[in-house]
């Protein structure tokens, strides 16, 4: 067991939930008529990047569904505002973001060479789950959840040397056997490049209004089967993230898992907007005897090895300590 597990202090920001995909488990998810549907304005966005970085954070992740542009009235939206993709959009949020003292994770779904290459210099760091490499009902009608296409954004990733966070989802309808493979998709990009800081392992809660409500979550030991497995088939740089609001950490810790990923002081899990975070009292309580440690969005190894821009250098400097961690 690790004697101490990692954080980043984050602003989550749900940039649209707008999106082309329909997952069976799902509520993140609009149509641009539903009740709740949003292209978040600059205006918007200001006020929230500016109480977390008061309230500490160093990083802000931005999300948002996936490739929304292919929805008609989305684009009217965007229009709007005066851009002519989301991904333009984002850029801009990424600038004000910095220039507020918050280092940008952008978490996009899946995105072509050039899309990720125009994202690079304004992020610490980029994430996508694969969720899965099988095929399952649960993204039936989901054109993005195709495991071709999600593994060809994490290897154009790697082959711009951005640090990425990828991971699965366990209890949507794949078998162990598709969990051995995920992890092992996973494993031969980063070997070939370097490139993934964390796998997250994140366990299926299922959510009233959608296709898979009356589907059970992963038990505790399906969860400690998935990080054992895990750490045997992922290289030792490579992190092992669990979420701390959707599962009790300790016993996953004890197992190999050894990243609690972004915790936010002031704003909501978006996706699982049921579950608290919990705050940092709590997870030391947690912990028990397991020590804990800020981080930046960027790991430390991809610090000292510089694969970020000029435009993050000086942010970085400021932020992090000589080891790489969040600067006390």
């Amino acid at each position: 067991m690790n004697d101490f597990v990692t954080f980043c202090r984050n602003v989550f920001i749900p940039v649209t939930n707008v999106c082309r995909n329909r997952c069976g488990y799902c509520t993140f998810r609009r149509d641009p008529v539903d009740p709740g549907a949003k292209l978040m304005k600059i205006e918007e966005i200001v006020p929230i990047l500016e109480k977390g970085k008061k309230a500490g954070c160093t990083e802000v992740l931005f999300t948002f569904g996936e490739y929304a542009e292919e929805v008609p009235a989305y684009r009217e939206w965007l229009q709007e505002l005066g851009y002519p993709s989301t991904i333009d959009y984002i850029c801009e949020l990424c600038r004000i973001a910095i220039n507020k003292g918050l280092l940008p994770h952008t978490n996009a779904g899946v995105l072509n060479y050039s899309e990720l290459e125009q994202l690079k210099s304004l992020n610490a760091s980029m994430g996508l789950m694969l969720e899965t490499t099988a095929d399952i009902v649960a993204h039936e009608g989901s054109p993005g959840k195709t495991p071709s296409k999600r593994l060809k954004t994490i290897r154009y990733a790697g082959e711009l040397n951005i640090p990425f966070t990828t991971g699965i989802l366990v209890g949507i309808g794949e078998t162990l056997d598709d969990r051995i493979n995920s992890l092992l998709a996973i494993a031969e990009l980063h070997e070939e490049y370097e490139h993934i800081q964390e796998v997250i392992i994140q366990n299926f809660t299922p959510k009233p209004d959608t296709l898979m409500s009356d589907m059970p979550s992963p038990s505790e030991e399906e969860m400690m089967q998935a990080i054992l497995i895990a750490r045997e088939i992922l290289p030792n740089d490579v992190a092992i993230q669990v979420a701390p609001n959707l599962i009790d950490p300790y016993t996953l810790i004890q197992c190999g898992a050894s990243d609690l990923g972004g915790i936010s002081p002031t704003t909501i899990d978006w996706i699982n907007p049921e579950s608290e975070w919990p705050d940092v009292s709590e997870l030391v309580e947690m912990l028990q005897e397991v020590g804990l440690k800020e981080r930046l969005p960027i790991y430390p190894q991809y610090i000292k090895k510089e694969w970020y821009s000029d435009t993050l250098k000086e942010l970085i400097d400021d932020l992090s300590d000589n080891e790489g961690y969040r600067k006390i």
